[in-house]
């Protein structure tokens, strides 16, 4: 099967998105599969792949406000190369003009959208949250899900990247045809790795003896994260019992947060940690792992945590709360300090040995990289063979 994926969000300086794809890229490859990214580029350039796949960058405009990212205007150059592969399935996630171009395009191909992220909750709720309620966000911004629902029509299937974009979009009447969960490289996290000299270190950090609780937060400081509210949790549960914050990261809001917690002698910021055996030993070595972003549609780096054997404490809302379950997490109203206290305490006040027992048997459940990219193969030869049967 050939899939080209027409990428606005691939930016060759690093990102989510792209860590996604060049590892899907070589899974593809290994499964007999061919996946080419159409990506938004400086100038016009290939990027050849050893392991199969490539990169096609076409030249395109910077994004005004972060020149890292370019966007799709021109649809010819797009549309020609859709023309000269000839894919089996080609793939959009843009909401904006890619997702028109494709939906224009007359090739053969299966035209799948596949759904990454919420603007809505992700934009105007977090922009508008303190002066409006989310029900009335929600109607104001009603047009943006008749406007994905006119190119959603176009398209021959509609994926999302887990249950929680499929309840919010249902709640909206946009369509979803499949959820395909994402995975992580599971191969690197394991129960297995926690070590009590480590954990011992990292309290000591905190200034908190070997009964003390350890906490584990990781991700980008940015206010969707949410991270401030964490920290005002951590430090209320403080009060409490003793409990210490990790938290492992950096962005553009390092230097409110190092201003916020610079009178808590518990709570630790350090910068993020890029050896993958070194952050999975950290995530095995913590008492839980906590995480304040309730926009998420997918949680990634809370599924790595719990590969690793880490308890967990989750807002009640966005993909972080669907990889929860109540035998290994407590869960807190969204952007609650209170709550979140509430569930730190209530966490740590559990069996504790009980509660690692049912992290580390969740575990072997987390989906990896490779059964998302075996189940996405999997539905678009569905859709391919549907095709087939219709036009016999």
């Amino acid at each position: 099967m050939r899939i080209v994926d027409v990428n606005e969000f691939y930016s060759p300086t690093g990102g989510g998105v792209r860590s996604y794809l060049d590892r899907k890229m070589a899974i593809m490859a290994d499964l007999g599969h061919e996946l080419i990214v159409i990506a938004p580029g400086k100038e016009n350039r290939v990027e050849e792949r050893a392991g199969g796949g490539k990169i096609i960058y076409v030249e395109a405009p910077r994004l005004p406000f972060d020149h890292n990212y370019g966007i799709f205007w021109d649809a010819e150059p797009i549309v020609s190369l859709l023309d000269e592969f000839d894919p089996d399935v080609v793939e959009c996630s843009s909401p904006w003009r890619p997702a028109w171009i494709v939906a224009g395009w007359k090739g053969r191909a299966v035209k799948a959208f596949f759904m990454h992220n919420d603007n809505v909750e992700s934009y105007p709720k977090r922009w508008f949250g303190t002066v409006a309620s989310p029900e009335r966000i929600e109607r104001a911004f009603a047009w943006y899900s008749r406007y994905m629902g006119r190119f959603l029509e176009q398209f021959d299937t509609v994926v999302s990247n887990g249950p929680a974009l499929v309840k919010r979009m249902a709640e909206r009447g946009v369509r979803v045809d499949a959820a395909v969960d994402l995975g992580i490289e599971r191969q690197h996290f394991s129960p297995s790795l926690r070590s009590e000299t480590l954990r011992r270190a990292l309290l000591a950090q905190c200034d908190l003896p070997e009964d003390g609780h350890l906490l584990l937060g990781v991700g980008r400081h940015h206010r969707e994260k949410r991270w401030d509210m964490v920290i005002d949790a951590v430090e209320r549960a403080g009060a409490h019992m003793p409990v210490g914050l990790v938290l492992i990261g950096h962005g553009v809001q390092t230097k409110a947060l190092e201003r916020q917690v610079a009178g808590s002698p518990h709570i630790r910021l350090f910068k993020p940690v890029y050896d993958r055996a070194r952050m999975a030993q950290i995530m095995a070595s913590c008492d839980a792992y906590i995480h304040g972003c309730d926009t998420e549609t997918f949680g990634l780096v809370v599924s790595e945590a719990l590969a690793s054997g880490a308890p967990l404490i989750v807002p009640e809302e966005g993909g972080a709360f669907e990889v929860s379950r109540p035998h290994f997490a407590e869960t807190f109203a969204a952007n609650d300090a209170r709550s979140c206290a509430d569930a730190i305490e209530r966490l740590f006040s559990r069996d504790q040995a009980m509660l690692r027992r049912a992290a580390a048997v969740a575990a072997r459940t987390v989906v990896s990289d490779r059964d998302h990219a075996i189940a996405l193969v999997e539905h678009y030869a569905k859709e391919i063979a549907a095709r087939s049967a219709l036009a016999a």
